[in-house]
């Protein structure tokens, strides 16, 4: 199920148990999960992103952290085809820049308490390094703002992908 597509009116229709499953797989907190299960059936894939945006700007930082869990470190090993799929640029990547990433990783998990995440899709191993960097440079508070900014997006992807919208 985690990485099948259904479409708006069978996601609407799956039991509930199996659109939890769905909706872990696109994020791992599960009051994210509930909340957009909830408000099922939805009448268009805009009103289901929308309620997946409110859904997390509503999570407790505590829910942030079970939704950090479910990510990979960016150059780490992708635990899920979404996540290798969303790293795709950090593959094609020269061992050099590997290292860099799994330096800065460690750099910024001792700065911010958790892991350094970012929406992957389309970026460059290079790329994804050169971000880490800048972000390195944040306040804990504004990098916490990036973060869930940034883990909105690879929600959206995931659930346009669910739907059909995204291959």
């Amino acid at each position: 199920m985690t990485e099948d597509v259904v479409g708006l009116a069978d996601f609407n229709a799956l039991p509930d148990e199996a659109a939890m499953r769905a909706l872990l797989a696109c994020c791992s907190s599960s009051t994210f999960a509930r909340s957009v299960l909830a408000d099922r059936p939805y009448a268009s894939a805009a009103d289901l992103l929308a309620a997946a945006d409110a859904a997390l700007a509503a999570l407790p930082e505590s829910e942030i952290d079970a939704a950090l869990a479910g990510h990979p470190r960016i150059g780490g090993r992708p635990d899920t085809a979404a996540s290798a799929r969303e790293q795709a640029g950090v593959a094609a990547a020269g061992d050099a820049v590997r290292v860099a990433l799994a330096e800065g990783n460690l750099a910024y998990e001792e700065r911010f308490g958790h892991i350094y995440l970012v929406c992957a899709s389309g970026r460059s191993g290079a790329e994804l390094l050169d971000l880490l960097r800048t972000r390195l440079g944040n306040d804990p508070e504004t990098e916490r703002r990036v973060m869930r900014t940034e883990l909105g997006k690879i929600n959206r992807i995931r659930l346009r992908r669910l739907l059909g919208a995204v291959r």
